[in-house]
């Protein structure tokens, strides 16, 4: 790497000759990213040499040198970039030969989903800082065992603390306290656990939280995603591969169940594995012991597994698509997530905190969220879950010139939605009434001066004069009425 400044934002380099693959790309990777990009082999060179490149995001078919070959290179030139492939299902014999030649991370096949793309890409920034800052850790541990030996423990203190049940913010109340309630118990003790919910509610966080509180929070928590690779790609990554166990294999490669021995791992969308991959997991789970591709003989290992998945896997025991020894396997408890649709009074506080992390990433500062903003992001179901809610604030943020994020920053689905809700808000309450006009009248203006009253503490003056009243015509309405604080 070169000297130039490092920006606040992790840097990826997209290269790709199809120039609307790259504006695809950068329009996807651009609120988290700083991204370049590059059209051919030797422009990307140009780049590394010129900026500072921490992840490098390669298509396999470019003309003259392909994706594998330039990944090949900047392996030798660049070795502390992460690598990340695209390329076309009819690739897969030609990545999967050149994984290893030349150190690729990751593999990610056509066509890419924005969610999945954004979420490899920001474990590529993590991946990249971990070594960083294990590199740092070698060097000190060269000059001074006991200093790094304080400096890894409150290293870990310091990720329990990022990584406890409060990360799940909520409301007083919420129906998330009783989760992390229940996860807190089952924490310390060796069970298989499995997490259900949404794509988008939380379910690493719980995972993570669950994995500091344990006896294991000192040791590795390692992440897979099984949706994101196919069966030959997520065998390698999970259980590891001896040098020569398939074409390409030029050397050995060390799982994740090696990875996170002693530690947790955590088997996200583990509903979307193949039957033949949850034949070859059970075994794992069962015997405590994996065998990479490759080798004569089986590894011990000791791991706590904690898996997650959207969708009803109860079901897919009953209808075949999943295996029912796997099932109860991997749920000896089972804890479910609510979706955000299902605890509003959970989203002020959520979108507070992704608020404050939202200033930091896009380096704008603002006061808050308007009342009218709060209530339309309260009325909204959020299908994506705190996810849909991140990139709503995201967007506020870079559309704000003031010093409050306003209604009027909001998506049109958002406002939509916010209306329809308030609409019905109204019906339900005239939908009480009964009798004529003048009786319904008389009803409604009772609820209004009773709630004024409840609003405030059912002191007559503030009440009266949030109503326009005077004390005397409130005091009639109370008689007319029948209201009193009993």
């Amino acid at each position: 790497m070169n000297s130039a400044t490092r920006t606040t934002l992790p840097t990826v380099l997209v290269v790709d000759d199809e120039v609307r693959s790259q504006e695809a790309l950068r329009r996807t990777l651009e609120e988290d990213f700083t991204v370049f990009t590059a059209g051919s082999a030797e422009e990307a060179t140009q780049v590394m040499r010129r900026e500072f490149v921490e992840i490098v995001l390669c298509d396999q078919r470019m003309p003259g040198v392909s994706g594998v070959e330039f990944l090949g290179q900047v392996r030798l030139d660049w070795p502390d970039s992460v690598r990340i492939i695209i390329s076309g299902y009819t690739d897969a014999e030609d990545i999967i030969a050149g994984i290893n030649e030349a150190g690729i991370w990751q593999y990610l096949m056509k066509p890419w989903q924005p969610e999945q793309l954004l979420l490899i890409l920001k474990r590529a920034a993590e991946l990249y800082r971990l070594q960083q800052d294990n590199q740092r850790l070698s060097l000190e541990l060269k000059d001074s065992p006991a200093a790094l030996q304080r400096r890894v423990r409150a290293k870990r203190l310091e990720a329990s603390a990022r990584a406890g049940f409060e990360r799940l913010a909520r409301a007083p109340g919420s129906p998330v306290d009783a989760v992390c309630e229940l996860a807190a118990r089952f924490a310390p003790h060796e069970l298989s656990i499995l997490v259900t919910g949404e794509s988008g509610t939380g379910k690493e966080l719980l995972a993570r939280a669950i994995h500091y509180a344990s006896a294991r929070g000192d040791q590795a928590f390692v992440v897979e995603n099984c949706a994101a690779l196919p069966d030959t790609l997520l065998e390698s990554e999970l259980f590891g591969h001896k040098r020569g166990a398939f074409t390409g294999a030029y050397e050995d490669r060390i799982g994740l169940f090696q990875q996170a021995d002693g530690g947790t791992i955590f088997l996200d969308e583990i509903g979307e594995t193949s039957a033949a991959f949850q034949v070859k997991l059970l075994r794992v789970l069962q015997d405590g012991e994996i065998r990479p591709l490759g080798s004569p003989r089986p590894l011990s290992v000791n791991v706590r597994a904690i898996a997650a998945t959207n969708r009803d896997l109860e079901e897919d025991v009953r209808s075949g698509r999943f295996r029912e020894d796997l099932y109860y396997r991997l749920a000896a408890v089972t804890l479910h997530l609510p979706a955000l649709r299902e605890r509003p009074p959970d989203i002020p506080p959520i979108a507070a905190g992704l608020l404050e992390r939202g200033q930091t990433q896009l380096r704008r500062k603002v006061k808050g969220f308007t009342r009218e903003a709060m209530e339309c992001l309260c009325a909204y179901r959020w299908p994506g879950n705190v996810r849909e809610l991140s990139n709503e604030i995201l967007r506020m943020l870079a559309l704000s010139d003031g010093e409050w994020l306003g209604a009027e920053l909001l998506s049109p689905r958002v406002l939509f939605a916010a209306g329809e809700e308030a609409q019905e808000r109204e019906l339900s309450v005239l939908s009480g009434l009964d009798g004529g006009l003048k009786e319904r009248m008389e009803q409604l203006e009772a609820r209004v001066v009773k709630e004024a009253l409840v609003r405030n503490r059912w002191n007559k003056t503030h009440a009266a004069l949030e109503l326009g009243l005077s004390r005397v015509g409130l005091r009639s309405k109370l008689l007319r009425y029948g209201l009193t604080k009993a």
